[in-house]
């Protein structure tokens, strides 16, 4: 793996993380009782994206390592992923 690739690696990680991360304690407006005129009431009453950022950042590197680690060991290999036979030498 290349520095473009773990590069790729960690923001695959992170956004997915990040959608997971994302509804964790979301609360609407209409839940707060507090709908903003020409928003709908399932907008979020606080969003708090940059802490959400920060957590998504602070699960991500941990997994970005391990999974680096393993690529870069050799323990998994892509012909250990090849179950159909389609790579030929």
């Amino acid at each position: 793996m290349n520095l473009t690739g773990g590069i790729v690696l960690f923001a695959v990680i992170w956004f997915m993380v990040f959608f997971v991360v994302l509804p964790i304690r979301f609360q609407s407006q209409e839940e707060a009782g507090e709908v903003v005129p020409g928003t709908p009431p399932s907008a979020p009453a606080d969003a708090r994206i940059g802490r959400k950022a920060w957590i998504t950042t602070l699960i991500a590197v941990p997994l970005w390592a391990v999974i680096a680690a393993v690529i870069l060991s050799g323990v998994i290999t892509i012909r250990d992923l090849d179950w159909f036979g389609r790579i030929r030498d």
